[in-house]
């Protein structure tokens, strides 16, 4: 691997993760949430229910952000409290520069319909036709026929099924129908877009669809989109920010790049973990054994172009190794090129194991995220 410029300091070559921050530090936020906390009161016998507490992040005009946690997370109740349809136990919810949450009636009505909602099971009335979905809430907004005309056929063509005006949701597949929720959504122009699991119930490969439209929707118009997941494969080829809820906590935010390379919650590694995007060849993961062996096999997170030709002349250069690149993967995540390098470090030169200690030493100092995965022949 030829070796890119030696001017950048390591410490460059992975970001910490940076926490989005609070309401105060941010104006021009879209999405405040300002110490807020949900409790569902005891119903027949049944305990209360904390589902949220200490929630305290802003969602940056413009951006896309995705909130992913695992079912009872809080992620449901979140959303909720975004739209209008909860009320918070404690704190504020500020949308647009409105607090929402102090809204009621027709103020509230009206600001409901600058939030657009995608939902994971598409939520069309069979009775109606794509068209007829569509102009639902123009409807209900009292817009006149001429111009609810106008935006459907608007929308039906920035969806990508303009050919489908006339179709029932039972003639649709799912991804077409998820397009006419898509549009559906953004009938009455909202200024924030949130998708709750708008994707889960489809194919891989009309999953990737989707987000590409989400991502194209977002661009075009500059909507704010939240995306509330469990899936981290979602929220690694869409979002830009991320927010990981856990018991109704925040346990981890930030940049989606500085999360993939360097989680610090055992949830986000979980949930990584899942995403599968650091698994091995197989001819490579089939030659790993834990009794020692000429090399050791670590495996290093790095971020940035060329950040990994970087780091191995650096490390081959400063601590005199002959290091092997056994396996690269790069990805763009949130704008970002992020990558992981699996390299094989000499167990029997002069410095014996004590090569891989070092090295493992070395990339600790620069706040590399190194692991130890066992040996080669």
């Amino acid at each position: 691997m030829k070796a890119a410029s030696m001017n950048a300091h390591p410490s460059l070559l992975i970001g910490e993760p940076v926490k989005i921050q609070d309401g105060s530090a941010q104006p021009h936020a879209m999405v405040r949430f300002e110490t807020v906390a949900k409790t569902y009161p005891a119903y027949r016998g049944k305990p209360g229910v904390v589902a949220l507490q200490g929630i305290d992040f802003s969602i940056a005009r413009g951006s896309i952000t995705g909130v992913i946690g695992r079912s009872g997370a809080g992620k449901s109740s979140l959303v909720r409290l975004i739209n209008g349809l909860e009320k918070p136990s404690t704190g504020r919810v500020v949308v647009d520069n409105r607090d929402i949450s102090a809204l009621t009636g027709r103020e509230l009505r009206l600001a409901q319909r600058s939030i657009g909602m995608i939902f994971q099971h598409f939520n069309l009335l069979s009775s109606r036709t794509a068209a007829d979905n569509i102009a639902l809430p123009l409807e209900i907004a009292g817009w006149s026929k001429a111009d609810i005309k106008a935006r459907v056929t608007e929308l039906l063509a920035l969806v990508g099924i303009a050919d489908k005006h006339d179709r029932y949701p039972s003639e649709l597949s799912g991804g077409q129908k998820q397009r006419v929720g898509i549009a559906r959504a953004l009938a009455t122009r909202p200024s924030v877009l949130l998708s709750d699991e708008a994707t889960s119930a489809l194919d891989p490969q009309t999953t990737r669809a989707i987000l590409d439209l989400l991502a194209n929707i977002n661009r075009e118009l500059g909507v704010t989109i939240v995306l509330i997941t469990h899936e981290m494969s979602v929220v690694r080829q869409l979002a830009r920010d991320v927010v990981v809820l856990d018991a109704g906590r925040v346990v981890e935010s930030g940049h989606v790049a500085d999360i993939f390379t360097h989680p610090k919650h055992p949830i986000t590694q979980s949930f990584l973990a899942e995403a599968s995007g650091d698994s091995l060849p197989v001819s490579l993961a089939s030659r790993i054994v834990q009794e020692p062996g000429s090399h050791a096999v670590i495996r290093v997170q790095v971020r940035g172009a060329g950040a990994g030709d970087t780091l191995i002349a650096r490390l081959a250069r400063e601590l005199g190794l002959d290091v092997s690149l056994l396996s690269a993967r790069i990805d763009e995540i949130g704008g970002q090129h992020v990558g992981s390098l699996v390299l094989g470090i000499p167990v029997s030169d002069s410095g014996g194991e004590g090569a891989t200690t070092r090295t493992l030493a070395w990339l600790s100092q620069y706040q590399v995220s190194a692991e130890r995965l066992g040996y080669v022949a």
